[in-house]
């Protein structure tokens, strides 16, 4: 890589695909994001261009795409800045709850328990997670609900947690 390509590209263009970004994004750290991004893919993939002019405009049409990119990705969409979330509280373990329960198990267990009930994994895919056999997943599961169950005092309503 050419170090000297990098410090021309930095200096001439940071500032302008930062604004760009920010723009497009209303976020700093997507922005930075954003110019990482451009300037990665110009040092990976160099370019001969006609003239500086040229080189501009294919680097703003660049950091544009990229930021339509990430603005229409699922990742994005689905997620939220810790800004909007600074006011939701944790949910509080309280005392003979089914959370504090789970949350008393030995790990072997409780990873699972979460994993299987709290998070949706099926027991194939928790088994891929933590790295043991599918049938060691069933076993963890079987302990463990009977120990919430004695933790609980046996208390079967008909469901499971």
């Amino acid at each position: 890589m050419n170090t000297n390509r990098a410090e021309y590209l930095a200096q001439t263009y940071a500032d302008t695909i930062l604004r760009l970004s920010y723009t497009y994004l209303k976020n700093t750290h997507d922005a930075q994001d954003i110019c990482q991004t451009v300037f990665v893919r110009l040092l990976t993939h160099p370019q001969k261009f006609e003239s500086p002019a040229h080189e501009k405009a294919y680097i703003l049409r660049m950091t544009a795409n990229a930021c339509k990119d990430m603005l229409k990705s699922p990742w994005r969409r689905k997620t939220c800045g810790l800004e909007v979330c600074a006011d939701v509280p944790a949910p509080e373990a309280e005392d003979g709850s089914v959370l504090a329960a789970v949350n008393d198990l030995p790990a072997r267990y409780r990873s699972v328990i979460y994993l299987y009930y709290y998070e949706g994994y099926p027991a194939a895919e928790i088994g891929k997670i933590l790295g043991i056999p599918t049938a060691t997943v069933h076993t963890r599961l079987a302990r463990g609900r009977a120990r919430l169950k004695t933790a609980l005092g046996g208390i079967d309503h008909g469901q499971t947690i």
